[in-house]
């Protein structure tokens, strides 16, 4: 395992708790043995550098720190990590992935000019672990995945069935919605379906918030929340309400519009194996193609899921 693999895991123990900030790990190596380790636990809280350079003590000294996200420039609830990583005469700063933030960035530039050694990985991995907060501060809007449960022969809904894809599918599904911040369908399919959205069966440590997009009005008893206007308009609004990643799960003509206007990051598209024969594709007509990137399939239950980005993070 690499340094910088290791330090990858170290930050995902702060998954559920660094809300809004992004999930860091950092590890410090000294003569090929580890004298430190750290990860971002919760907001206002000691930065993975930080954690790490306690750890080590006097044994940062000379050591290689390696850490998943570049070290922060700016002093908000703690005071900058580039200040706390010169102060403890680290030789070399190994980054994983550069800071998106306007405000939070430059600080390889500072470790450089303090005479640091800094090595810039750029890994996608790095990138794709903090993918919805980097698309939220960089972009100024939510990271949205469209998912989608499709036959074989691409269409949304299999004739006699009520569901296309099987439970393992389903179940993942849940958990996609538990690890989302909103989750969003068409009015198309409210007045079709009037579905739930939530968590079930997860592990949710909050239900996301439940959104329909398009002109209502939404059916008596509906606990979704209405979004009317422009579809950038209205994603910039969500994320300056602290939406960071928005799971879309409309039908072809939202997944679609979204698609138009360059506004799906990720596709996760569930494909059973059937032939529906008949009924909607998954897609309207798009005018152009889209190229996707870094596709990969994996099992989950009888189905196949496929995910690949349009915009990777």
């Amino acid at each position: 395992m690499s340094w910088l693999q290791r330090a990858l895991e170290l930050a995902e123990r702060g998954r559920e708790t660094t809300y809004p900030n992004p999930v860091v790990g950092a590890v410090l190596v000294r003569a090929d043995a580890v004298v430190g380790e750290g990860w971002h636990e919760r907001r206002g809280e000691a930065h993975a550098e930080v954690i790490a350079l306690h750890a080590a003590g006097d044994r940062a000294r000379g050591a290689t720190l390696y850490v998943t996200l570049e070290p922060c420039n700016h002093h908000s609830l703690t005071p900058p990590c580039v200040d706390a990583v010169i102060e403890a005469g680290v030789s070399k700063v190994v980054v994983g992935a550069l800071d998106p933030n306007p405000r939070m960035a430059g600080g390889s530039d500072r470790l450089r000019a303090a005479g640091i050694e800094v090595e810039l990985v750029d890994s996608f991995e790095a990138r794709r672990q903090n993918e919805a907060w980097r698309t939220w501060v960089g972009l100024a809007r939510p990271f949205v995945t469209y998912k989608v449960a499709i036959s074989v022969d691409g269409r949304v809904v299999v004739p006699g069935r009520r569901w296309v894809t099987g439970e393992a599918s389903r179940r993942c599904v849940h958990e996609l919605r538990a690890a989302s911040d909103a989750v969003a369908v068409g009015m198309g399919t409210v007045r079709a379906d009037d579905p739930r959205l939530d968590a079930r069966d997860a592990d949710a440590r909050r239900q996301p918030r439940r959104l329909a997009f398009g002109r209502g009005p939404l059916p008596e008893g509906s606990e979704l929340e209405l979004r009317s206007g422009d579809l950038r308009d209205e994603l910039a609004i969500l994320a300056s309400e602290g939406v960071q990643s928005l799971l879309l799960e409309g039908g072809p003509t939202l997944a679609t519009s979204f698609l138009a206007e360059d506004l799906v990051d990720k596709l996760r598209v569930f494909v059973a194996p059937v032939l529906a024969g008949d009924g909607p594709h998954l897609l309207a007509d798009l005018g152009a193609p889209i190229d996707l990137h870094r596709l990969s399939a994996a099992k989950v239950g009888d189905d196949v899921l496929l995910e690949g980005y349009v915009n990777a993070p």
